[in-house]
């Protein structure tokens, strides 16, 4: 199957997998569109085809703060369609002309239900995932406390 899976999917059989792809819509991005914006209502999750997708959060009303690069096939995001309030945390905006596979959370959900098994995995998988990024902010923040008391003491 010809189809960039996401950490979402790993541990899918081949038959889940054409489930899910039969649920995704191709999507044409242009370079500087916006896919969404931080606290849009959240109803779609993407997966990378080609391209390169910014994820930023707005600082103030003039100063957008970088994330994260989505740049690889298979790699996701708008996940927060997948868990109430159903709002995105982030802002998606295109840097190069690409496509993504698109999933209505709705549809999501309909297959989540229809087969347990997939919804089990999708939501263990990204369970996964956001521990792992909440342990890597946790790094970060460390390291930009410790930089503070060194400058504070010199």
């Amino acid at each position: 199957m010809d189809f960039p899976t996401c950490y979402l999917l790993q541990g899918l059989s081949e038959e889940k997998l054409k489930r899910f792809a039969a649920i995704t819509h191709e999507t044409v991005m242009s370079k500087e569109q916006w896919i969404y914006h931080e606290n849009d209502r959240a109803e779609r999750v993407f997966i990378l085809k080609t391209g390169i997708v910014e994820l930023v959060t707005l600082v103030d009303s003039y100063l957008e703060l970088p994330v994260s690069i989505i740049r690889s096939p298979g790699d996701c995001f708008g996940t927060s369609s997948l868990i109430e309030p159903h709002l995105y945390s982030l802002s998606a905006r295109c840097q190069e002309d690409g496509t993504v596979l698109a999933v209505d959370r709705y549809d999501l959900r309909k297959l989540m239900d229809e087969d347990r098994e997939i919804g089990c995995v999708i939501m263990t998988n990204l369970a996964e995932h956001l521990l792992s990024r909440l342990k890597e902010t946790r790094q970060e923040l460390k390291l930009h406390f410790k930089n503070l008391l060194k400058f504070m003491h010199s």
